[in-house]
């Protein structure tokens, strides 16, 4: 009996001999994020926006004391308001509660907006430039929605199609925005991958002695930066260096009131616990354990870590 054996042919060459893949070219909103041109407005805007004298006002619109961004919970009316609109404008007698809705709806979009232009302005350029795209579809949704409302009451389909194309801006906006806050990561918690980046139990720094009483240090655990500042009396407070907000160096800020300062955006988090007393970051520092070893080695643990 004979056996024929096959001589098995490679289909595809090996890798090193595969043709270069043409670079994938960047999307409508990469081209936006990296439009510099678009400076020209976003810097004079943000100015003002940082200008406006809200006071404490400022801290509520970013959101501190919710623990995250104001702004997307406001958004949830006049999205709900104006969706809801649309679904009435086909049904039969509805004309009324439809018009008050979009009504309801235009006007809760104002205090969003100003939620939203709060953050904005405390974001980077590439962010800004998206937002900035973000907050023009929204405003057109809000033109075409004041319009509707105005028009209801003597020409009904005119209105229904400036509610529709209102809502078709909303959507756009909407897009835009997840692209900001998913993609580019505006109003996330910077600090949230630091519990699972650090092992459980106590680490070791360095010595305590060679800490400069209220100078702000930077230490690294492993991969995490650390904030690491000592007062008058010995007693060390450390927390996650980079900033909750977007990253800023903490370590870089300065040391009052037994407080940091964000030397980016200006955030400003107490030492002893890591809770933001401003704004604009809304999330805490994660506040590390710390404790003196017998030879005057600094140990660290983070609650909850690993």
């Amino acid at each position: 009996m004979t056996m024929v054996f096959k001589r098995l042919i490679p289909t595809s060459r090996p890798a090193a001999f595969a043709p270069r893949q043409p670079r994938s070219r960047p999307g409508v909103l990469e081209r936006v994020e990296n439009a510099e041109a678009l400076d020209r407005v976003v810097m004079p805007l943000q100015r003002a926006v940082r200008a406006l004298p809200l006071g404490q006002l400022r801290d509520v619109l970013h959101g501190r004391r919710l623990g995250h961004p104001l702004h997307p919970v406001l958004v949830q009316v006049p999205m709900g308001t104006w969706l809801s609109s649309a679904v009435l404008d086909f049904v039969p007698g509805a004309g009324r509660p439809a018009r008050v809705l979009v009504g309801l709806g235009t006007l809760a979009a104002l205090p969003a907006a100003l939620a939203g232009w709060a953050d904005w302005a405390e974001l980077h350029e590439q962010q800004m430039r998206t937002g900035l795209v973000h907050a023009a579809a929204n405003a057109g949704a809000v033109v075409l929605f004041g319009a509707s409302f105005v028009v209801r009451g003597h020409r009904p389909w005119a209105g229904r199609a400036l509610g529709l194309g209102g809502l078709g801006c909303a959507g756009v906006g909407g897009f835009v925005g997840g692209h900001l806050a998913y993609r580019q990561g505006a109003g996330a918690n910077k600090t949230e991958p630091v519990a699972h980046l650090v092992e459980a139990g106590w680490h070791r720094l360095g010595p305590v002695a060679d800490l400069k009483p209220g100078i702000p240090e930077r230490r690294m655990l492993g991969e995490v930066p650390l904030l690491v500042v000592r007062d008058e009396d010995g007693a060390v407070d450390v927390l996650a260096d980079r900033c909750s907000h977007l990253s800023g160096p903490l370590s870089e800020g300065d040391i009052a009131d037994g407080c940091v300062v964000c030397p980016w955006h200006g955030s400003v988090f107490r030492l002893s616990d890591g809770a933001p007393v401003s704004g604009p970051a809304t999330a805490p520092q994660p506040c590390f354990e710390t404790r003196t070893e017998p030879d005057g080695v600094l140990a660290v643990r983070l609650p909850g870590a690993g």
